[in-house]
């Protein structure tokens, strides 16, 4: 088994098949940065679906089980139904998934589906349509994605996670509506802490509202208690409503970190691996694979790096001042697909 220097497995593989998103949330892609102007990737620099999926194989002999295909937002790569079909086709892989924002995902929903696409998971920040307009940066109402979780869920993509991004003074006041409104639909709920992904969202530690917080507001209303982990590694604590209404969880990378039993590693849009969400550089792929790199030369390559994995950047923040997390630098959010 190919481990790091901590003893953590290679088991999941996060894959951003682009750059570019419709949306400009501000943690993630502050419309004032990410404006007309911005030069995303040429197309060139973009790993290719055949790329992708050979270097997928590759990851599937080191031990990779499970893929999250993300972005930006992947709906807008050309094609992805057939990227996804390719995936579903490779020895080992056992789960695949896709996250997205749903703008798009009503038109596609049946394709993914008819590709081999197992589950998904779905961004909704809000159901305040002025709160969620702000949030994602474009001014977009809840509508079309709460049609989309709909229609995903009609075409057999189960279970829906849906993901929301709390943020005090800016949606923490609205999480308990989110609980309300899929509480009892078949779907999970998942709580995310305001991370310092990148360093352009302005993070403050002020701006955190715990896991503990959320389960308090949300307890106020709706009486929970803890579940144990489907599996190691699992990112979100477990949760259930004690009248049998479902499920929510909570990524607590913040208030109470995980990194011990971090198994995720990280393929960029231009094939750089990563090892950690908050890393500053990555290991290119493409070169070596574009430059004729033999499968062996490859794998040995993908393990050089994972073996000598010491990352544990949540585990470490609260040491850190904020001049400190802010010199470290980091890679951005769209770059690493979350």
């Amino acid at each position: 088994m190919l481990t790091d220097k901590f003893g953590r497995p290679m088991r999941d593989l996060r894959i951003s098949v682009t750059d570019r998103c419709n949306f400009r949330c501000p943690y993630c892609m502050p419309a004032e940065i990410y404006g007309e102007a911005y030069e995303f990737l040429p197309r060139a620099d973009i790993l290719t679906f055949e790329e992708l999926a050979r270097l997928v194989r590759i990851f599937a002999e080191l031990g990779i089980e499970k893929l999250r295909v993300t972005g930006g937002e992947p709906l807008i790569r050309n094609d992805l139904p057939k990227l996804l079909g390719m995936l579903t086709d490779i020895d080992g892989i056992n789960d695949i998934t896709l996250t997205t924002n749903g703008y798009l995902l009503s038109q596609f929903a049946q394709q993914l589906k008819d590709a081999g696409l197992q589950r998904i998971t779905v961004s909704l920040d809000s159901l305040d349509d002025e709160v969620f307009k702000a949030m994602n940066g474009r001014g977009f109402t809840t509508e079309r994605v709460l049609e989309a979780i709909k229609t995903a869920s009609e075409v057999g993509l189960s279970p829906i996670k849906i993901n929301c991004v709390v943020q005090k003074g800016v949606n923490d006041h609205t999480i308990v509506d989110l609980a309300r409104h899929f509480r009892g639909s078949g779907h999970i709920l998942r709580f995310i802490e305001f991370m310092d992904v990148g360093t352009r969202n302005h993070w403050e530690l002020s701006q955190v509202m715990s896991s503990d917080e959320i389960i308090a507001a949300i307890e106020g209303e709706f009486p929970l208690r803890p579940l144990a982990p489907n599996h190691v590694g699992e990112v979100a604590k477990r949760w259930e409503y004690l009248d049998g209404g479902g499920e929510i969880g909570i990524v607590t990378s913040v208030s109470k970190p995980f990194c011990g039993d971090c198994s995720r590693a990280r393929l960029t849009t231009d094939g750089n691996l990563v090892t950690c969400l908050f890393a500053n550089s990555g290991t290119d792929l493409r070169g070596p694979l574009r430059d004729g790199a033999s499968q062996e030369e490859l794998l040995e390559l993908i393990a050089s790096v994972w073996r000598v994995r010491s990352d544990r950047y949540s585990e470490q923040r609260s040491q850190l001042t904020p001049e400190a997390r802010q010199d470290r630098g980091r890679m951005e959010m769209y770059q690493l697909g979350g």
